[in-house]
């Protein structure tokens, strides 16, 4: 495969990968789950300052649509609800993880004096 090739595939699954993860939370829901592991509904949506529970709930199915969480209901009274990440949505930690680091920098770069 020639090099424009490699690239206009690279592309592709970059423009794929940003279906599956844009909008303004996705990332931060996927992150709270990454770093707790185990998120009740009400503890996701305090991570998350800002998100309506309308936007959470809707945000968590998509997520859930496309095996990056996993959804689990307690049998308690009251019922309870878990999410954690799957072994696929697991796979995003590094990304996770790169993210982070580079929002540090980023921070350090602009509030940095010239």
């Amino acid at each position: 495969m020639t090099d424009a090739k490699c690239h206009k595939k690279d592309i592709m699954a970059i423009h794929d990968a940003m279906d599956i993860l844009s909008g303004r939370w996705k990332i931060s829901i996927i992150s709270s789950l990454c770093y707790y592991n185990k998120r009740r509904f009400s503890e996701i949506l305090n991570d998350l300052s800002g998100i309506s529970n309308k936007q959470l709930s809707k945000e968590l199915k998509e997520l859930e649509q496309n095996k990056l969480i996993k959804r689990t209901v307690l049998d308690t009274q009251p019922v309870s609800v878990h999410y954690n990440l799957t072994e696929y949505g697991w796979t995003l930690q590094d990304l996770i993880h790169g993210l982070a680091d580079w929002g540090t920098r980023h921070r350090e770069v602009i509030f940095s004096e010239p």
